[in-house]
């Protein structure tokens, strides 16, 4: 784990530290949409379906899901930062080669080398937070996290949709893959507050049976099984607007590409603004799960709304789209804050990889059922969905709640 220091942090070290993981996550996200931003592109291009597609996101998810615990356990040993830039390096390298590739079927193994790329991120991201951030300002630290992550997503199909209109799709992905490369370059250079020192008794290899089963029991908690289990409903909420949300609005309103990519960017963008907002409260509070609920159930009845009544205008559509998305990011740093009310001390790499890794579990399991109902004629599936998944999450919150408070007092 990252040594703690013996003074708290100042506001200017925290600031920076925030900044640094901030970006780190800001590209992450950003590369999460690189490719579905152009699947209306790469369906005319390489004449395959959206469930074709729909199973380069489950690729790419599921590599990132079944390598993110295994991530955590070498944040814990080895630190946050050699991690970090090693999947930062991965992800923007093969997401650069997807710009190369002359058939489909070459970009499957290049999805999953993304994937693998991008498991580090959650771990490697909060660990240094909760280390390093003051404990008074962490609620900022998982907002402003948070917030450039969903900056991130915000960005891609804008950025996208522009570069592959002047250009194309593979100018595109490329452009995508040397914004990553020239970060870890900048990272090397001045991301010394992100230095860290690993624990020596993380250790993994060589490791005795009773640690190992201690940390099973750990992991498979019923505690750490309902937030892991939160975030796979999350997921697999958001993932059906992220990936085919696009295509979902052309084909039920019939607005043009530019009109329906503002409507996600609308979506991502209100996430943003909500998170912002959703942060200071979770500074504020101690009953997390109040939020968590309250945010999901409003924005499922918007994205609920959206998916039932047919005709909707382009302002009328975004208006909701934007709604929903401020409603969902209130929650999340919340949720990050429950999750670290569920870690023990010293745990919180391995804690954060599995539990995180549900997010990885939910975005790949949908996409292909999704892009199936595309390709069946059924776009409004997308939108069901994810109203769907975000009202189960409010069950999951409930469990969590339940069992901090039993953990913290037994009597």
């Amino acid at each position: 784990m990252i040594s703690s220091t013996a003074a708290a942090p100042s506001l200017g070290r925290d600031i920076k530290v925030m900044g640094l993981v901030g970006v780190a996550h800001w590209v992450s996200h950003f590369y999460h949409l690189v490719l579905p931003a152009v699947f209306l592109l790469l369906h005319d291009e390489f004449e395959v379906s959206f469930a074709a597609l729909g199973l380069l996101t489950a690729l790419f998810y599921g590599a990132s899901g079944l390598a993110q615990t295994p991530a955590g356990f070498m944040v814990d040993r080895y630190g946050a930062r050699r991690v970090l830039l090693a999947g930062l390096a991965l992800l923007s390298a093969a997401t650069l080669a997807c710009g190369l590739v002359e058939s489909y079927w070459m970009l499957l193994p290049l999805a999953i080398l993304a994937g693998i790329g991008n498991s580090v991120f959650h771990p490697a991201d909060l660990s240094i937070l909760t280390a390093k951030i003051s404990p008074h300002r962490l609620g900022r630290g998982y907002a402003t996290h948070a917030l450039c992550g969903n900056l991130g997503w915000a960005a891609a199909p804008t950025f996208m949709i522009t570069i592959s209109q002047i250009w194309d799709w593979r100018v595109a992905i490329i452009c995508a893959g040397l914004i990553g490369l020239t970060i870890v370059a900048a990272f090397l250079i001045w991301g010394a507050d992100l230095e860290d020192t690993p624990d020596a008794s993380a250790k993994v290899e060589h490791i005795p049976m009773g640690r190992l089963m201690d940390n099973a029991r750990l992991l498979l908690s019923a505690t750490i099984i309902s937030c892991f289990l939160y975030f796979a409903f999350l997921a697999a909420a958001l993932i059906g607007i992220q990936s085919f949300g696009i295509p979902a609005i052309i084909n039920m309103y019939g607005l043009t590409l530019a009109e329906a990519s503002h409507g996600i960017t609308g979506f991502l963008l209100g996430t943003a603004v909500g998170i912002f907002f959703g942060g200071i409260l979770a500074d504020r509070t101690d009953r997390h799960d109040r939020i968590a609920i309250f945010g999901m159930v409003v924005s499922a009845l918007f994205i609920f709304y959206i998916a039932m009544t047919a005709g909707l205008g382009p302002a009328m559509l975004l208006g909701l789209l934007v709604a929903g998305g401020v409603a969902s990011g209130v929650t999340t740093p919340s949720r990050d804050m429950l999750v670290r009310a569920a870690a023990p001390k010293g745990a919180s790499g391995r804690v954060f990889g599995f539990v995180y890794s549900g997010l990885d579990l939910g975005s790949a399991l949908v996409p292909l059922l999704l892009g199936w109902a595309m390709d069946q004629g059924y776009p409004a599936a997308v939108f069901y969905a994810t109203a769907g998944f975000l009202a189960v999450t409010t069950l999951t919150v409930v469990q969590v709640r339940r069992q901090v408070v039993t953990a913290e007092d037994p009597a």
